[in-house]
């Protein structure tokens, strides 16, 4: 399948970004767009878990774009602390829209910061039905602002998760769970740290229960 994935050039505030894009055969098929970890610390678009997330949305005949923030690979501009993170994820979500007008679905979906950044675009953008968001980190970002959050969605995080305290995701987890219309799926996977290094079976395969179920009910 990996052949039919082209890559593209979205434009973004910054200039151009970089992107991968799958567009699937089927009409009116779900749209996802998936965000990458922090650029300052080697994020990229074909980080494992994001190259692993894209490849389920295709398996499961999404159309899907993975895309790198500004600064990163040939992507123009460059870092900007979320803030152009943010606005580059909007574009790249527009760019997708466009492209599938008659999509039956949205999702979001994002891997450590790049979580932060799907959330926060979550909270801007209606249209976006589900999220799943990997190694989330609320020690590091504040993550309060998900009050309340207007969709379900799942959060995967490692049990060896060794940046972030087990408590804070269970703090997360805590204040989410608590919202009243919307369900939010938490599976810890054992035996794994932040990058699922040697779990990415255990990750897909998560992915691809939680995708497909909730894909069905659209």
């Amino acid at each position: 399948m990996e052949n039919k994935v082209i890559e593209i050039f979205i434009p973004g505030p910054a200039g151009r970004l970089e992107a991968k894009y799958y567009k699937s055969k089927k009409k009116t098929s779900p749209i996802a767009l998936i965000l990458h970890p922090h650029p300052q610390y080697g994020g990229t678009m074909n980080n494992k878990v994001v190259f692993e997330t894209f490849n389920t949305f295709m398996d499961n005949e999404f159309s899907v774009c993975r895309v790198n923030f500004r600064g990163v690979g040939k992507s123009d501009g460059e870092f900007d602390n979320g803030q152009g993170e943010l606005a580059d994820a909007a574009a790249a979500l527009d760019w997708i829209e466009r492209e599938n007008f008659d999509n039956s679905q949205c999702w979001i979906a994002g891997f450590s910061f790049g979580s932060l950044i799907a959330m926060q675009l979550l909270m801007r953008r209606p249209e976006i039905n589900r999220f799943i968001i990997i190694s989330p980190q609320p020690n590091v970002y504040d993550f309060s602002f998900l009050n309340p959050c207007p969709t379900s969605g799942m959060i995967i995080s490692g049990k060896k998760d060794e940046l972030v305290p087990l408590q804070s995701i269970n703090e997360l987890k805590n204040r989410l769970s608590n919202q009243k219309g919307i369900t939010i799926q938490f599976d810890q996977v054992t035996d794994t740290n932040h990058f699922f290094t040697n779990s990415e079976d255990n990750l897909k395969k998560l992915l691809n229960k939680y995708i497909a179920k909730e894909s069905s009910l659209f």
